[in-house]
């Protein structure tokens, strides 16, 4: 293993719960439409555009997607604001793969304002990855696997040689077309999910380090 690839929602943060929470904002104060958080489940790790696209769809009514994304990434980053945790281990993990020289990048499907406040959020940043990918980078988002493909090529590293760590089985899809192996996280989704969708063996979080995600 050269490379780690890191989803970041579910993966690096606890954020799940709170993009479904602005999500549910959003539609109640731009379209007066009362969404369960619940709603969103389907289109977890599929970027923004999917995400909010998918429950308009679902319910039949037609969004200015600009506007809906704009909106949305406002009230995520104003819920997050002292609220946001990492995933137990994560940080520690990330901070320690450059002593084990092992690369790592982020690969989300998220924009970078998302990225961005993610990070900022749980105390990491630029300097600690060697890449970060987002969904603004590619053209096609997960399940797509080209935001792996193209982490793997920005860290110079066959994507044989990367380990894909996620926890939404439309990403594990993604980092397994990528010919990535994959682990699964149980933050977001049952392990039984993730498994079916392609990860290889599903742990709770990153709090075991390094040595848990090696064969």
């Amino acid at each position: 293993m050269k490379a780690i690839l890191f989803d970041v929602d579910g993966v690096l943060v606890l954020s799940e719960p709170f993009i479904a929470e602005a999500g549910a904002l959003m539609f109640k104060e731009l379209y007066d439409e009362d969404v369960d958080p619940a709603e969103f489940s389907p289109f977890v790790g599929t970027g923004e555009a999917s995400y909010l696209g998918g429950v308009a769809e679902a319910r039949g009514i037609r969004i200015d997607l600009a506007a809906a994304k704009k909106r949305i990434y406002e009230l995520y980053i104003a819920c997050i604001q002292g609220s946001m945790e990492a995933v137990p281990g994560a940080l520690a993990l990330v901070r320690g793969l450059r002593a084990a020289g092992i690369k790592a990048a982020t690969a989300t499907s998220a924009d970078r304002v998302k990225l961005d406040a993610n990070l900022k959020a749980v105390g990491l940043g630029e300097g600690d990855f060697d890449a970060l990918v987002c969904g603004n980078d590619v053209q096609r988002k997960k399940p797509a696997p080209d935001i792996y493909l193209e982490a793997a090529r920005r860290l110079g590293v066959e994507p044989k040689d990367c380990l894909v760590i996620e926890d939404a089985p439309e990403g594990l899809r993604a980092g397994a077309a990528a010919g990535c192996r994959c682990i699964g996280l149980s933050t977001t989704f049952s392990a039984e999910l993730l498994i079916a969708a392609g990860a290889s063996r599903v742990l709770p979080d990153l709090s075991g380090g390094l040595a848990t995600l090696l064969p």
